[in-house]
């Protein structure tokens, strides 16, 4: 356990954020701050008249500070677990943990549940945990603890994901692992369908928890129809709309491990079922190629814009991409699209939709517009973690 022995000085008037409960404080609001501090020390921040602010971790670059408390309370062993059991809480009265039907959800979503810097999700009895921040990453084992006591005989194992999501400025050479227990079983029980989850090369966690109701959603719409699930990753829109009734489905993904964990999973689900076919290849390649046969498809790409000087070509990206979807889709079709980037708000994205409608000069209706799920909260005083946005779409 750290001592809160650092201190950080804001200049005069910068505190205004803080006050507001933001969990953020910029490089540019310091004034001054205790000589030896390091990446990843706790840290408490106090105004420019010496005022106690926070408590939180030190990171070098333009977020300094993430806070962990706006009161005055030692990080230690009870912290971790009080912070986790809240978060527990939360998903057990939401009816998401301690579900038979779905073993797979977010424990910890970062600021979403006042851990700046820290994700945890749970697939059966494995914890996937990842941190964002060196702060969290120092504090590992500690959480580690806490995790094992809080959730009991819900979790068996903990895994430890943190070497692509790191500042690499911070040299860490961390390396993914066991840091409890140790499993082989990679499968994970969702809406009551099953999958792989690749928690050791996989992207984010090894599974994209966020779109567990939109998946739900489109089995809805999946009767009958003929299915195009771009960007697939591991197919869990694909095996939801085989589930749904669909009479044919087609999974893309430019990554020949997405395929097979795809293939993997339908066949987990539907063995031997021939309505599933699975395509290595470019996204918008297979959509210039593509007969126009689909009258349902999904676009969930890859965050197009990471920082916002990115976004101007990001939202290019996502004009086009939509363009192109909706040349290809029959009339009569229903479009799911999305965008994860967190730089791109919803007014970015619906114009981005908007315009590629316009430009197909196709007759467009929007159905639902779609959001991450409530295992992913956002915190209020931090609109920033409302990443994921979604339109359902009725093309004429």
């Amino acid at each position: 356990m750290q001592e809160n022995i650092y201190s950080v000085y804001l200049k005069k008037g910068k505190e205004d954020s803080l006050r507001r409960f933001h969990p953020w404080v910029f490089s540019g609001a310091i004034q001054r701050m205790d000589e030896g501090i390091r990446e990843g020390d706790i840290v408490r921040v106090y105004n420019a008249q010496g005022e106690f602010l926070a408590v939180g971790h030190y990171q070098i670059g333009s977020i300094s500070v993430r806070v962990l408390s706006f009161r005055d309370v030692p990080v230690d062993d009870a912290f971790w677990k009080s912070r986790l059991q809240v978060a527990l809480n939360m998903r057990i009265s939401i009816g998401i943990a301690d579900n038979p039907q779905n073993n797979t959800y977010r424990l910890i979503h970062g600021e979403g549940d006042n851990l700046p810097g820290l994700v945890v999700d749970c697939y059966g009895k494995t914890a996937v945990m990842q941190a964002h921040s060196v702060g969290m990453h120092v504090s590992r084992h500690e959480i580690v603890k806490a995790l094992i006591s809080v959730m009991g005989s819900r979790i068996a194992h903990v895994f430890y994901k943190s070497e692509t999501t790191l500042p690499y400025k911070a040299q860490l050479e961390q390396e993914n692992g066991f840091l409890y227990g140790g499993s082989d079983d990679n499968t994970a029980v969702e809406n009551g369908l099953r999958f792989h989850v690749d928690w050791l090369k996989g992207q984010k966690t090894g599974f994209f928890v966020d779109q567990r109701e939109n998946r739900a959603l489109l089995e809805r719409y999946a009767r009958g129809r003929t299915v195009l699930n771009m960007f697939c990753y591991t197919g869990g829109f694909s095996f939801y709309a085989m589930r749904g009734g669909a009479r044919l489905v087609h999974s893309v993904d430019s990554s020949g491990k997405a395929i097979e964990l795809t293939n993997a999973n339908v066949a987990l689900n539907f063995p031997g079922d021939t309505r599933h076919e699975a395509f290595c290849d470019d996204a918008f390649k297979f959509l210039d190629r593509a007969d126009d046969i689909y009258d349902l498809i999904i676009l969930d790409p890859p965050a197009f814009a990471k920082h916002r000087a990115a976004l101007h070509n990001a939202l290019k990206g996502y004009t086009r991409l939509n363009a192109k979807a909706f040349q290809r889709i029959r009339p009569g079709g229903i479009l799911f699209t999305f965008s994860c980037s967190q730089v791109v708000t919803k007014e970015h994205f619906r114009n981005a939709v908007f315009t590629a409608a316009a430009q197909s000069g196709r007759k467009v209706r929007i159905l639902h517009q779609l959001h991450q799920p409530a295992d992913h909260p956002v915190n209020i005083y931090h609109p920033e973690g409302e990443y994921l946005k979604g339109l359902v779409l009725y093309v004429e």
